[in-house]
């Protein structure tokens, strides 16, 4: 199997940055290679594969034993191994003396790899998504309630303060020149009410377009964080699934043969060598 480069959804999928490190149809490397080997190896792994198959009963174990937990762990890593080859993917190696279930359990090691990663992710990327979220309504709740404010101003008149200002200021230099004292005291009076309402207006305004530009940025945080915390992708490549082996890998038979037919020689050798001796032996003494 080849890791992926990606470990974040969001950013591989969503983000505007485009390149090599956010294509999740890239491999990994070193790095990533390194971390499939540390979370192949870790307690998670192992323990659910020897729970599912019975390891203890299976590797015959006894139950009794003072060290039969190390005696299982030792097994299982003898029989279990991982390595990185020379192309930088991950390979893992299961000896049993059934072949059906070396071939399963790796292949469930295999599978079990993208639940522990993604597992340790999850947690992290839910916390993420908690602290973003409680930004996001605490940002929103502030603009709503802005946004409610100068609604009850423009209710009182004040819609656009400075255009406003300037609009009434022309007109009443007009109406003066006219002398009209009607409509010198409509445009005084509405003077006065963006005297009383127009700072706030203008405060809530500015804060209000600044609250908006944060809320923004905070939402699409909000997003990539709950596509990291709700969603999963596979932390591997699969090249070749494990299969049954049609013969032994350990112990080799010609080697047992060999072996046990250079023993049974050089013990003969060493046999007739003493009946040798014994033989010369008894004839000097006899002599």
């Amino acid at each position: 199997m080849f890791p992926t480069s990606s470990n974040s959804i969001s950013k591989a999928l969503l983000s505007e940055v485009t390149g090599e490190k956010q294509d999740i149809m890239q491999f990994g490397e070193d790095e990533q290679a390194e971390q499939l080997l540390q979370i192949l190896s870790s307690n998670k792994i192992r323990d659910r594969i020897i729970e599912k198959y019975n390891l203890e009963e299976h590797y015959e174990i006894d139950p009794d034993s003072k060290y039969k937990r190390t005696k299982l762990y030792n097994t299982y890593e003898n029989n279990v191994t991982f390595r990185r080859t020379e192309y930088m993917a991950v390979k893992i190696t299961v000896l049993d003396e059934d072949p059906v279930v070396a071939a399963a359990m790796a292949n469930d090691i295999a599978e079990l790899l993208d639940s522990a990663k993604n597992t340790m992710q999850k947690e992290r990327a839910v916390m993420a998504f908690r602290i973003v979220g409680a930004e996001f309504l605490k940002l929103k709740l502030e603009v709503q309630q802005m946004e409610d404010s100068l609604s009850k101003l423009r209710m009182l008149g004040v819609h656009d303060y400075e255009s406003q200002a300037e609009m009434i200021n022309q007109q009443l230099a007009i109406e003066l020149a006219k002398g009209n004292r009607a409509g010198i005291k409509v445009l005084e009076e509405k003077l006065d009410v963006l005297a009383k309402y127009g700072g706030p207006y203008v405060s809530i305004r500015d804060a209000l377009e600044h609250e908006k530009k944060q809320l923004s940025e905070v939402k699409s945080k909000y997003e990539e964080a709950k596509i990291d915390a709700e969603e999963v992708l596979p932390q591997k490549f699969i090249v070749n699934s494990a299969y049954e082996a049609e013969k032994k890998s350990y112990p080799i038979r010609w080697i047992i043969v060999l072996v046990s037919t250079l023993s049974a020689f050089i013990l003969g050798m060493i046999i007739l060598a003493v009946l040798d001796s014994l033989s010369k032996y008894n004839k000097k003494k006899r002599a």
